[in-house]
């Protein structure tokens, strides 16, 4: 293991019976070259007032790409972590390049290949390895893991390089495949997502009607809608806004957004904060189709593998799918174009390790959802099988965000493992 130093001294608030610890420490780049370029890594202790000798729960959070939640402390929130600091000290850990770490920018000095090389050191392999360094750092033998979506990537990643570093491991929307080709995976989202898009349209019947008006405005002469980066919203872009469907509220939310005069300010603010893909979270574009690569070169899979059922209807939405042309017409990413091809040009090293995954023996608990259109059921229940030690619970009670919804969710993870 390299040596790791602190960048800092700890910071510590004490706040509506919270005590927040800030870490910060520098860690290599690229962890096999550990003598070479270093970058921060910060994560936020949450603790009770009293709660300064429970043990480690590190929260993996969703992305790839995304900053770890910033919690509110009157009340405490969000609603897992009130649950969490009952038993556990949570670490939540700005995954290298986002929040409080060394960011990642769609603006760099570097080429196009020196920027695809230094990107390609933020795959869940590196930010297990930058976790373990904090572990050590913190003098902590054993540690639990909370992995959320892309979190439980990280946290299968961790399962098979170190799992004598962990006590216990809780999955939520987030136990990924194992060995699948990345056309396979994405193949098998359109199904999924194909299926919550009719589900919508059958709950709000003129919604259908809707989109297409929408998609004839936007076609014709006069139809332009500019979104708040000032930028026009084509069609295709539009067209994502099927992601918000694996969300408890989405449904809903994109409803009351159809609602909408599509030419009205509102609705065009509403649009651009409902968009994935944004210029503000550069990873989750560029090494999305990566952090389902468990060995191989992706290839712009979205685009290759996308049904003729979606190119020929434009009233069916897509989700979470990264394109190409997203880099061109996302302000702020289209100077990470050629540094994004390159990307989806690399053969990628294997995440998992299935032989030692199978021989585990870590209590581990996971929440599989049913209808997740992100991280499948049968992708889910798959390696659920392979895990030795794993106890799942499918439920359709939620989607993908169930963790965030109801802090149920995580009470009764805790109860299985522990029961297990």
């Amino acid at each position: 293991m390299a040596d790791v130093t602190a960048a800092a001294a700890p910071v510590v608030e004490r706040r509506g019976g919270l005590v927040l610890t800030g870490h910060r420490i520098m860690v290599p780049l690229d962890h096999d070259h550990p003598s070479g370029e270093t970058i921060e890594v910060y994560a936020r202790e949450v603790a009770s007032a009293d709660g300064g000798d429970k043990p480690y729960l590190v929260f993996l959070q969703g992305g790839p790409g995304g900053e770890s939640p910033r919690p509110s402390t009157a009340p405490i929130g969000p609603g897992w972590i009130a649950r969490a600091v009952r038993d556990y000290r949570v670490l939540l850990l700005d995954q290298r390049g986002t929040g409080l770490s060394t960011p990642v920018s769609s603006s760099d000095s570097r080429t196009a290949q020196e920027y695809a090389e230094y990107l390609a050191n933020f795959r869940a392999d590196s930010i297990v390895r930058d976790c373990e360094l904090l572990r050590e750092h913190l003098g902590v033998e054993r540690w639990s893991l909370l992995g959320q979506s892309f979190g439980g990537f990280c946290a299968l990643n961790y399962l098979s390089r170190f799992p004598d570093s962990l006590a216990e491991v809780m999955f939520t929307g987030g136990v990924p495949p194992v060995g699948l080709s990345v056309d396979e995976i994405y193949a098998a989202t359109y199904e999924r997502t194909a299926e919550l898009v009719e589900r919508h349209y059958a709950r709000f019947p003129g919604d259908r009607d809707a989109v297409r008006r929408i998609v004839d405005l936007l076609e014709g002469p006069t139809g332009r809608v500019e979104l708040p980066d000032r930028t026009p919203l084509s069609t295709r872009r539009f067209r994502q806004l099927g992601a918000g469907l694996g969300m408890s509220y989405g449904s809903e939310q994109l409803h009351y957004l159809l609602e909408r005069d599509p030419q009205s300010p509102m609705f065009a603010a509403a649009v651009g904060g409902l968009l994935p893909f944004p210029a503000s979270t550069p990873i989750y574009t560029v090494l999305h189709e990566a952090c389902y690569a468990d060995g191989g070169v992706t290839g712009w899979s979205c685009d290759r593998v996308m049904p003729s059922s979606f190119r020929d209807d434009p009233t069916m939405l897509t989700a979470e799918h990264p394109f190409p042309w997203l880099l061109d017409e996302v302000w702020g990413l289209h100077r990470l174009r050629k540094v994004a091809d390159l990307l989806a040009a690399r053969d990628w090293p294997k995440l998992y390790d299935a032989q030692v995954l199978a021989r585990n023996e870590v209590p581990c608990a996971a929440a599989v959802y049913y209808d997740d259109p992100y991280v499948l059921r049968q992708h889910s229940m798959a390696t659920a099988e392979l895990l030795g030690g794993m106890r799942p619970w499918i439920t359709n009670e939620f989607l993908h965000d169930g963790l965030r919804a109801d802090a149920r969710v995580l009470d009764r993870l805790i109860s299985s493992v522990r029961e297990r």
